[in-house]
């Protein structure tokens, strides 16, 4: 009868609850039925456990986990299961603030704080940790720092005696030491009451706490006998006091039934034994073989690595007594192909083997033509070396592929009869000696690119500031050796298309490198230094000559525009390099590049930014200011010039780039021996900005419509007047704040200290070929500038000056000066005359003073208000022909008249600045 529709008191319904669910039963029938019970039977019969029982089962199973996580320093589990533990603590708050805290809880959060610091010290461990597993370090560093906070006075009780804590948690964690995970405390499990006597519980519960080996011996039995430790795992405790005597005889006859004899636990612990046994065996007869045998093949054990252990038989070459021709290899080659690409092929090995058959083919003069094709299967074989495509290759494999691609060069050039290319289908190959040429599949041309993708990762991914770039970097001697001796292979037997695509190797390497062996040849000088005998291009041939012949071809044959517009691209770059300035110009505007070089792919954009910050630079040397403004405005404008430039990536946290996409902007970046001095660019742009916004800025002093040259420079002038404290300049941009504002002064002796001095010199104007030359110009600029600003802010307060005055003080010359001051006359910015016998200027008070400026700027900002204010208006009173229909009356002519008046205004204001001297002066001339 169920308690729940019993009508008695709550003790009648569990004594009637408990004589229904435990019935006496037939003696002979106990053994049969006890053996057909299911496990949802059995749980149905044990007693309920507390909530107490629960919570803490529950954070015992947790912290079960993060001690076998501990053990093998799996940091990302211990990470997410302490945060599990937390939450589980959280929910058993009630029953904390009850029973206190468990010791076993205290004990875990000490030895985990100190585990985690233990790991922290170690320096070389954390450097083997992978990268999950580091980070998850760090984070769970903070957090049980943070978290034992609240236990500080726990767990220093904890330290000062652990080994109490130690047998507290102990004796919280009995069930589970015994076998049994779903005991609760102060109950013994059947399994430990079945190994002792039923009779005596205290000596059960004794036995627990202090025989571990028993545990063990039990978790050994579930092993060997799963169905009697499952099908007999009822609780005893809780029922003894409400069970009649005849349910005790019971439960204890079948005891008696299923006790385990001495005989078979002691059999059990030497199976066990031998089990363990087992192992150490193999071990030693491992070690023997290895020792005896450890060069014979095929005997004995192999060591393998960790993992998964895969089967790798090297395949045997040829049987004893196979004919080896060139069938039979061919065959050979194409069963270690097959292996290529799968999982659990080791490369290392297949490489090894591709050269043991080609040292066979050579044995057995099986001809050229196999060895190429050997050749090439060895050279693709290192390049899949490394699986993954943002990888490099490793410097012994770099030296491997360089060496096999000038030995096929080195067959192909002394075998004329070898044909390759791709369009030889594998049907038509011929690899046998005989009458006919060789006819092998492959490309030539492609291992080459490939070659030189790589050299390129290689240089990427190296420190550019270590010893281990410098030698990297000797290698592209030999890059350039392959490339020119594929050229000349390629001139004789390629194509048009393949002679453009080597070309243009050819001219990547060599674009971006100053050619210091024709700067001297020019400047007349001989002899060479090292640095030069480093740089040594081609025998005796300048880098122009080469550049010229190598784009013209390309410019001549190409048919693909990408092509054609790299070359372009390198020859304006080596052109503006080498201070030829015109041609470089010329070249850009007649491709007409800037109007569809959006739609380029990323590289080649970059080396259109790197061309016109080139350019950009060449016109700064040779005194062109305006054009090196203008060809360096936009890169320098957008403030990403690093990026543009592809010489590094900005660190943006709000935009939107996942890790894929920055794996391949970092793929696109220019190796550090191609990037352009920042620095000096961003100084070349801001001293060139100097040199026209002062002279303007002066002139235009009043003009509220004054529109900015260069924002970046504005911008910099700014953060210059906000610092509360000027000291001396110290960056390359404080000296040209500090040098503007000389400027401003007209001051030009001081600006030029600023701006060529030690430090700028060796930042700077140090770093191009011709320095002198470059600060001479410089010089000569501030001088003229400097005139011209002086002139623009000084005008108001002479009647006349001497130009051999302004001479003296800008230390020009006087037809300089002469030069200077006529073309601003001309060019209507200054207002004055010159008096050709006197050789002064003399100066007409055209120009309005402060007062009239400021006068003449409220008069137009009130036109503006009056016109704005019959606007709305009309719009208020619901006129909308004022405005904007001829056929209304009124509105229309008004406010053409008022246009008029405008007109005239704005006519008579500028013949007041401008147009008046010339009327004053028409009867002098």
């Amino acid at each position: 009868m169920s308690r729940f529709f019993a009508t008695g008191s709550d003790s009648e319904s569990e004594e009637s609850s408990s004589a229904d669910e435990i019935t006496p039963k037939a003696p002979g029938a106990t053994f049969k039925q006890s053996l057909l019970l299911s496990d949802d039977e059995e749980d149905t019969k044990r007693v309920v456990r507390s909530a107490k029982d629960k919570r803490f089962e529950e954070l015992t199973n947790l912290i079960k986990t993060i001690r076998n996580a501990m053990k093998i320093r799996d940091m990302s589990k211990c990470l997410e299961e302490f945060e599990q533990l937390c939450r589980a603590f959280l929910k058993s708050k009630n029953i904390v603030d009850k029973e206190g805290i468990p010791p076993f809880y205290i004990r875990l959060l000490a030895d985990l704080e100190d585990y985690l610091n233990q790991l922290w010290e170690d320096k070389e461990g954390k450097k083997k940790m992978n990268k999950n597993n580091a980070k998850a370090l760090s984070t769970l560093r903070q957090k049980i720092r943070k978290y034992n906070r609240d236990f500080e006075s726990e767990i220093a009780a904890y330290k000062e005696n652990p080994q109490e804590s130690a047998d507290e948690e102990e004796e919280e964690k009995e069930p589970e030491d015994s076998g049994s995970s779903s005991d609760s405390e102060g109950e013994v499990s059947s399994k430990s009451f079945l190994k002792k006597k039923p009779e005596a519980p205290s000596e059960a519960t004794k036995f627990l706490k202090t025989a571990k080996g028993s545990g063990d011996e039990s978790s050994s039995s579930d092993e060997d006998d799963d169905d009697d430790d499952e099908d007999w795992g009822s609780d005893q405790s809780g029922s003894s006091g409400e069970t009649s005597d005849k349910e005790e005889g019971k439960t204890s006859s079948m005891s008696v039934l299923f006790l385990k004899k001495a005989q078979d636990t002691e059999k059990l612990g030497v199976r066990k034994e031998e089990r363990k046994k087992k192992p150490k065996q193999k071990e030693r007869i491992e070690e023997e073989a290895e020792e005896e045998g450890g060069e014979e093949s095929g005997g004995g054990w192999e060591k393998v690595k960790g993992g998964v252990p895969l089967v790798k038989e090297k395949p045997k070459m040829f049987a004893k007594g196979t004919e080896i021709n060139t069938a039979v290899v061919v065959k050979k080659l194409n069963e270690i192909l097959q292996a290529r690409g799968k999982k659990g092929t080791d490369r290392a090995a297949q490489i090894e083997l591709f050269h043991a058959l080609a040292a066979i083919a050579a044995e057995n003069n099986l001809g050229q033509g196999i060895l190429v094709k050997i050749k090439f299967n060895i050279i693709a074989s290192l390049y899949d070396y490394n699986p993954n495509l943002a990888a490099f290759m490793k410097p012994d494999m770099w030296k491997k592929c360089l060496d096999c691609i000038d030995e096929l060069l080195d067959i192909l050039f002394e075998h004329n009869n070898i044909f390759i290319g791709e369009n030889i289908a594998e049907d038509s190959e011929n690899l046998a000696v005989s009458d006919q040429p060789f006819r092998v599949r492959g490309c030539i041309l492609t291992l080459v690119e490939r070659m030189d993708e790589e050299f390129t990762k290689i240089m990427q991914n190296t420190d550019p500031h270590s010893q281990e770039y410098v030698d990297n970097l000797k290698d592209e001697g030999r890059v350039c050796g392959i490339v020119d001796r594929l050229l000349t292979y390629l001139e004789n037997k390629g194509s048009t298309e393949e002679i453009c695509r080597v070309y243009l190797r050819r001219i990547m390497h060599t674009y971006y490198k100053f050619d210091y062996k024709a700067h001297r040849r020019s400047l007349g000088l001989q002899g060479e230094t090292k640095s030069e005998q480093d740089q040594e291009e081609s025998e005796g041939e300048d880098s122009a000559v080469i550049m010229d012949r190598l784009c013209k071809f390309i410019y001549a044959k190409d048919r693909t525009d990408r092509i054609r517009t790299c070359a372009i691209l390198c020859h304006i770059y080596h052109h503006a390099l080498h201070s030829r300035w015109y041609q470089a110009r010329d070249l850009m505007l007649m491709s007409h590049l800037q109007d569809n070089i959006q739609h380029a792919d990323p590289p080649v954009q970059i080396l259109y930014n790197r061309t016109m910050v080139q350019l950009g630079i060449c016109a700064f040397r040779q005194g062109m200011i305006k054009d090196a403004h203008n060809a360096l405005l936009d890169i320098q404008s957008s403030g990403r010039a690093k990026e543009l430039l592809g010489q590094g990536l900005l660190m943006r946290n709000m935009q939107e780039r996942n890790a894929e996409q920055e794996k391949i902007e970092k793929r696109r970046q220019v190796p550090f021996h191609m990037h352009i001095n920042l620095e000096l660019l961003e100084c070349v742009y801001l001293v060139s900005a100097m040199l026209l916004e002062i002279p303007y800025m002066a002139a235009h002093e009043f003009d509220a419509r004054r529109r900015m040259i260069s924002k970046q420079f504005h911008h910099q002038l700014r953060v210059g007047e906000r610092q509360p404290l000027l000291g001396p300049p110290e960056s390359m941009r404080e000296h040209v704040v500090a040098a503007s504002k000389a400027m401003k002064m007209g001051d030009w002796r001081t600006c030029h200290s600023f701006i060529i001095n030690e430090k700028m010199n060796s930042k700077v104007w140090d770093l191009f070929p011709e320095a002198q030359r470059v600060r001479e110009m410089l010089v000569r600029k501030i001088q003229e500038e400097s005139l011209r600003t002086y002139l623009f802010t000084y005008s108001s307060v002479y009647d006349s000056i001497s130009m051999a005055t302004l001479s003296e003080m800008f230390e020009l010359e006087m037809p300089t000066v002469h030069s200077i001051i006529s073309k601003m006359i001309i060019n209507e910015e200054l207002m004055a005359s010159l008096d050709q016998p006197t050789q002064t200027v003399v100066m007409h008070r055209t120009e309005p003073t402060s007062l009239q400026n400021m006068a003449l700027q409220l008069a137009e900002k009130l036109g503006n208000l009056v016109e704005n204010n019959e606007r709305v208006f009309d719009l208020k009173q619901g006129v909308y022909g004022g405005y904007f229909n001829r056929d209304q009356k009124g509105g229309y002519q008004q406010k053409q008249s008022y246009q008029r008046d405008q007109k005239s205004y704005q006519q008579k204001q500028s013949g007041y600045q401008r147009g008046g001297y010339r009327n004053q002066n028409q009867g002098n001339y």
